[in-house]
């Protein structure tokens, strides 16, 4: 389902979006329209309060972890084994 939004803007506003539109072949209504899709995605999904509770919730947990330079070591030799270097 699609729902109608109905703005107003100055003249220079709206000639701003026009020549940005232009500039990419494409209609006013399918810039604004990709402009208010890319800002959506910036902003963030969750408050601050949530993230940082998940955060100390993960951090009260203690798993068993190999030495680091180990750890590495097998990285490297699984990128060298697959092809991805």
């Amino acid at each position: 389902m699609t729902k109608r939004l109905q703005i107003s803007l100055p003249d220079r506003g709206y000639r701003e979006i026009q020549r940005a539109a232009r500039a990419r072949r494409m209609s006013v209504t399918e810039w604004v329209r990709q402009a208010l899709e890319m800002a959506c995605r910036r902003e963030p999904s969750k408050s601050l309060g949530k993230k940082l509770e998940a955060i100390r919730t993960a951090a009260r947990y203690e798993f068993p972890v190999s030495d680091l330079e180990k750890m590495l070591a097998e990285i490297e030799l699984g990128y060298g084994s697959s092809g991805l270097a």
